[in-house]
């Protein structure tokens, strides 16, 4: 990559301000002052500004987040805080998250900057499994189960949602896996059998699961492993 256009996607300005700083000699290359913008760097480039090391981005990148409440999933909302307050990455404004959770809605987020690899997440040909806790208003029916193994109406729409795998925990308490992603469908599920989310926790996307021993607004990388799973959901 040019020099200059490393520069400016780190820094977040324009190309004409990176040639700014590259003639006032603040940037080096493995130790020595480069002032030239088209000087292509390496792999193992050190990059240096006004002292202070440079990362090279090395390939597409791929998160876990734990989504407090508050947040929401855009990289940019004018009356909400984003989850992009919690990645510490650089250039953090390029990564998404493939699949979005409600800002009411906690749990399992991944970011990303790979667009084909969030579009198997989220592409409804491709049927990835989510998985949910869901803490319920009513004790659940003793038939919900089976509703939703058959399917529900949901309001104003024209087809049933696809079968649904309900687990009970307690009278309140459920864990539901569905392999669509309508609009508020989880909460629009229950509603359509009478019963009413009061909480809403993502635990699982595809064979991705959300390590349990991590914090709300902690995030850590993905395993090959776990990148390599979502090429497999079908």
């Amino acid at each position: 990559m040019r020099l200059d256009k490393f520069l400016s996607q780190q820094l977040e300005v324009s190309r004409a301000i990176a040639a700014r700083e590259l003639r006032a000699k603040k940037v080096t290359v493995d130790g020595e002052v480069v002032r030239d913008g088209s000087y292509k760097l390496s792999a193992d480039s050190a990059i240096e500004y006004d002292g202070n090391a440079l990362q090279q981005q090395l390939g597409p990148r791929y998160f876990m987040l734990n989504k407090p409440v508050g947040y929401v999933c855009s990289t940019d909302d004018p009356d909400h805080p984003t989850i992009l307050y919690f990645l510490e990455e650089p250039s953090a404004y390029k990564l998404h998250a493939a699949g979005r959770l409600d800002i009411d809605t906690t749990g399992l987020v991944l970011m990303t900057d790979d667009g084909q690899w969030s579009h198997r997440i989220t592409s409804p040909r491709h049927h990835c499994e989510k998985t949910y806790l869901v803490t319920l208003e009513s004790p659940i029916g003793h038939d919900t189960a089976q509703q939703f193994a058959d399917g529900v109406q949901l309001h104003n729409e024209k087809t049933l949602t696809k079968p649904a795998a309900l687990e009970v925990i307690e009278p309140n308490l459920v864990r539901l896996t569905i392999s669509e992603g309508r609009y508020h469908q989880v909460k629009r599920m229950f509603a359509a059998v009478g019963n009413r989310v009061v909480a809403l926790h993502r635990e699982r996307i595809g064979a991705i699961l959300l390590d349990t021993g991590m914090q709300p607004g902690e995030y850590r990388p993905l395993s090959d492993e776990e990148i390599a799973s979502v090429g497999l959901v079908r």
